[in-house]
């Protein structure tokens, strides 16, 4: 009897072995359970089962399959005439934890409701992820009319207050690979779409430390934004006020840009954060 034979040990009862390829599988089930919550929370007022397969670019029985995995687990729901899937609550479960981890959201919350008290506007807070800015808070002005956003909800960093300011706080090598990945495509008609000019925004908006958004990404809005920093004087976000045009000439405008930057400054120094000189 060989020595391998004699100190082998021998497999334990109740337990089979797994198939070849099953981690492989489980794998694949779980990008494509992802992807399908993904394709879900873009969606505003949900969607079919077809429309689900379709995004995310799964074959229906799958898609079908998956869905009512996650419709177990409380991560989505089938509602409405046309059986159309919506995020569930699960899902905000989990999402809401990202917030309360990130200590800086809730330490950024009573900055932004003082800046709404002094300006009477809207005050948002975003983070980058990507090539994108994520809205993840915000404190609502009391005016009739006033700029409300989707928590979550995406924005290009070219055309809006918060983008722009988180934009030009980055490395210039990095904000020429964004350049050169997302390019610069039109939302209005005041979107930035040449690369000279937005490099010459960049500049301005490092010089004097916020950033203007004219109607470039939403029309009838305007917005102000100013970058937060970690104690390495790397972006965390930024903060911004955005309301109507109507109430946001460009007198308003140039009042509302340096207590934005002000904000942002005292808000990184109560983070730890270093605001970079110049920005």
């Amino acid at each position: 009897m060989s020595l391998s034979h004699r100190f082998s040990t021998p497999p334990r009862r109740g337990r089979t072995p797994a198939k070849p390829g099953t981690t492989t599988n489980h794998v694949q089930s779980l990008r494509r359970g992802l992807s399908i919550l993904e394709c879900l929370a873009k969606a505003e007022g949900g969607l079919t089962l077809t429309d689900v397969a379709h995004r995310a670019e799964l074959a229906p029985s799958t898609t079908h399959r998956l869905l009512a995995t996650l419709e177990r687990m409380r991560y989505v729901y089938q509602a409405g005439d046309l059986g159309r899937w919506y995020i569930g609550l699960q899902a905000f479960t989990v999402g809401s934890s990202f917030l309360a981890s990130r200590d800086f959201i809730a330490q950024s919350h009573p900055y932004m409701r003082r800046l709404m008290e002094q300006s009477g506007e809207t005050a948002n807070l975003g983070i980058l992820d990507g090539t994108e800015a994520v809205f993840v808070d915000q404190v609502q002005c009391r005016e009739m009319m006033r700029t409300i956003v989707k928590l979550g909800s995406r924005v290009p960093l070219h055309a809006s207050g918060v983008g722009k300011a988180i934009f030009a706080s980055l490395p210039d090598e990095q904000i020429d690979a964004i350049l050169k990945v997302k390019g610069l495509p039109r939302i209005t008609e005041n979107t930035i779409t040449s690369p000279e000019t937005m490099w010459a925004s960049v500049r301005v908006i490092r010089q004097r430390g916020w950033s203007f958004d004219d109607e470039e990404h939403a029309v009838a809005t305007r917005c102000v934004a100013a970058p937060i920093y970690d104690e390495h004087a790397e972006t965390l976000g930024a903060i911004s006020l955005a309301g109507p045009s109507s109430r946001l000439p460009d007198s308003r405008i140039k009042q509302l840009g340096p207590l934005v930057a002000h904000t942002a400054e005292e808000l990184t120094k109560r983070l730890g954060g270093r605001w970079p000189h110049p920005f």
